[in-house]
């Protein structure tokens, strides 16, 4: 699916995030980085309320609207590449989740490199699960989510489940996924010069912080290297400038030759991770909604 035709507002803001593009290949400095993402931090939109809650022993905050769908819940893995990110720098997101969907978000603000590197982020997040199955919650009314590296842990996190035997959630969402820890897809090239928000140079850095060079081709922090034969349904979003985009079309490609329904959406021009903007430019907005439609398509299928 292509979507097209970027409104005024989307162009006003790319400008501003392109401004302040990393561009450099020196170590990530971890405070002020962590400080940036921190600044965008917003509250929860009208109408929402949160509740912070122990997942056994993972943070989380528990989002939804008075009125919200009963025994229906999404779990949040926010993005950050792995060393930054928390439920305050994406309430927006997935705040305006809860309020468009009319459904329960869980927020999970699972553990970061480089103080608790690979795989803690992912033992985080099959922790947090099976505390939703707990809590009473059933598989096919929970659906996983997340942008960036939390769409790489979403991905990880469905590998580990189905790994491990236990009862996978009705779907995943994937938003601008960071899939492959080689660095290896032609978008990394061929998309540097035109991606508003990431760089190819800085990734590497990024990477040096999360995992090893040994556990690069992991499947749990490499989704793009698992077996992906006996996953749920996934929706994936991604712009078509993003340096990320060869992830995602070629894991769509992937799942979907393992049997895995599959709904890639390549959004004309289209920053990284645009949904954080919802609110502000009426293609964050359509994009919100159009996951909140998918989940409740899967919400309502037949068990498969």
């Amino acid at each position: 699916m292509e979507v097209a035709v970027p409104s005024p507002e989307y162009h006003r803001i790319r400008d501003i995030i392109a401004s302040r593009r990393n561009t450099s290949g020196r170590p990530v400095n971890i405070e002020k980085f962590r400080a940036n993402m921190e600044s965008t931090a917003r509250r929860l939109p009208p109408g929402v309320d949160g509740t912070m809650v122990d997942a056994d022993g993972v943070t989380a905050e528990l989002q939804a609207v008075n009125d919200a769908a009963k025994g229906k819940l999404v779990i949040y893995f926010h993005g950050g590449g792995y060393i930054g990110g928390s439920i305050a720098s994406h309430r927006n997101l997935t705040g305006h989740l809860a309020l468009q969907s009319n459904l329960s978000v869980l927020s999970v603000e699972y553990r970061l490199a480089p103080e608790h590197p690979h795989p803690a982020p992912v033992e985080d997040a099959v922790t947090t699960y099976q505390w939703a199955l707990s809590q009473g919650y059933q598989p096919a009314d929970i659906v996983l989510a997340g942008d960036s590296a939390g769409g790489g842990l979403t991905a990880g996190c469905l590998v580990s489940l189905r790994e491990q035997q236990l009862p996978l959630p009705a779907a995943g969402v994937l938003i601008s996924p960071w899939l492959d820890m080689s660095l290896s897809g032609d978008s990394m090239v061929t998309n540097d010069d035109n991606d508003a928000s990431i760089s190819a140079i800085s990734m590497p850095r990024t990477r040096e912080l999360f995992v090893t060079e040994d556990q690069i081709s992991d499947p749990l922090a490499s989704p793009l290297e698992a077996q992906l034969a006996g996953l749920p349904p996934l929706l994936i979003h991604v712009g078509d400038e993003e340096v990320l985009l060869s992830d995602s079309q070629r894991f769509a490609e992937k799942a979907t030759a393992a049997g895995v329904s599959v709904d890639l959406q390549v959004w004309s021009e289209m920053f990284h991770v645009w949904h954080a903007c919802v609110g502000l430019f009426e293609e964050a907005t359509a994009a919100i909604d159009n996951i909140a439609e998918f989940i409740h398509q899967r919400f309502e299928a037949p068990n498969e």
